[in-house]
């Protein structure tokens, strides 16, 4: 309704077409390109056009009169773009479009094209109005980012195929190392046995297989490393459940094992020291809260705590004497200096029965952000 009211305002001008006509003074004045076609006449001619269009496309106006404008189209105008404007003359509608075309020189520029019939009261197409203005730059310059993203994208898509083989090579790098390092660790624990078994002197003997069981235990945390899929990462559950496995089997004690583990990984930085302090905590329990082939059970927990990791070792032995709690063993000064590495405490208290030892140590080694 409003745009009828609105086409009713010229009838206000009172002015005849031709030189009087302000609309038909706009159109030739403005520096808009404009042109009007006839959909009346064969092949929908153009029968106006200013100068500006002219200055626009280098034409000569007898060139252009009574052509239709697909003169300006050439080998790279999008076909599908064409077929959207001849669509919108057929259903008598308006389209904004930009559309590649070409000078008489054949230079090609970006034509922002905008299409609108003109519709009488009786509801017949008279004329259709086109107005034209170059956007080469616009577009062009859209193109260029549109360029430059692909290109971005492009080398961001080969670095990270970059990275992701460096990081693959040097997985297996690691991979390989800790491969070695456990089949030599290996080498030296079966030497070691070898040796012990020659020995007959009861605390050199004891001595020895207390150093056998830690190259043992690192070389279970080099097995697990060789296996694990982050090479930066070392996962304190999974060696628990491996070592206490492996210690209890090879005890030939009749010690049920219960465990509690749940994953919480730390810096691969820190596996020989986790490594080392666990394996002398539970090789104690084994040791001393078992006395004379008794049996019993033994239980390792291990649970993230905050930034923190949690492990708990608790049998239901004899337990410790508080002399022995204190006493300075080679062990205890060893698990004590373990502790300070890692930035840990331990602390060894009595259950009723048996012994817990209870270990916090933080997630991360020092300097870096604790991770929650």
């Amino acid at each position: 309704m409003e745009e009828a009211n609105a086409w009713h305002l010229t009838d206000r001008l009172d002015a005849e077409h031709g030189k009087g006509d302000p609309f038909a003074a706009a159109v030739r004045a403005t520096r808009m390109a404009m042109i009007v076609t006839d959909p009346r006449q064969h092949d929908n001619p153009i029968v106006f056009v200013n100068d500006a269009f002219l200055n626009l496309s280098g034409y000569a106006r007898d060139e252009i009169m009574g052509k239709n404008c697909r003169f300006l189209q050439g080998a790279d105008t999008d076909r599908g773009a064409v077929q959207q404007v001849r669509d919108s003359i057929e259903a008598k509608r308006d389209i904004a479009i930009d559309l590649l075309n070409y000078r008489k020189d054949g230079t090609p520029f970006w034509n922002a094209l905008y299409l609108s019939p003109v519709i009488n009261e009786g509801g017949e197409t008279l004329y259709f109005f086109a107005s034209q203005l170059d956007v080469s730059d616009r577009v062009n310059a859209q193109q260029r980012t549109l360029d430059e993203k692909e290109h971005f994208e492009r080398e961001v898509a080969k670095r990270t195929r970059e990275l992701t083989d460096a990081l693959s090579e040097k997985t297996m790098l690691v991979h390989e190392v800790d491969h070695r390092v456990k089949n030599n660790l290996q080498l030296v624990s079966g030497l070691l046995a070898m040796q012990t078994r020659e020995v007959t002197d009861p605390p050199t003997r004891a001595l020895l297989e207390g150093m056998l069981t830690r190259i043992e235990a690192l070389g279970t945390v080099h097995r697990q490393l060789y296996q694990a899929q982050n090479v930066r990462r070392f996962d304190v559950a999974d060696f628990a459940r491996d070592l206490a496995t492996d210690l209890i089997r090879g005890s030939g004690r009749d010690v049920r094992l219960h465990l509690d583990l749940e994953g919480v990984e730390v810096p691969v930085e820190k596996a020989p020291s986790v490594a080392l302090m666990l394996n002398e905590l539970i090789t104690n329990a084994l040791k001393h809260a078992f006395p004379d082939g008794r049996s019993g059970r033994l239980s390792v927990a291990v649970a993230p705590d905050g930034n923190h990791v949690s492990v708990k070792i608790a049998d239901d032995g004899v337990g410790m004497p508080a002399a022995v709690i204190e006493k300075r063993s080679f062990g205890k000064r060893l698990t004590g200096m373990l502790a300070r590495q890692l930035n840990a405490s331990i602390v060894w208290s009595s259950a009723d029965p048996g012994t817990i030892v209870t270990i916090r140590m933080p997630r991360e080694v020092a300097g870096t952000a604790a991770r929650a």
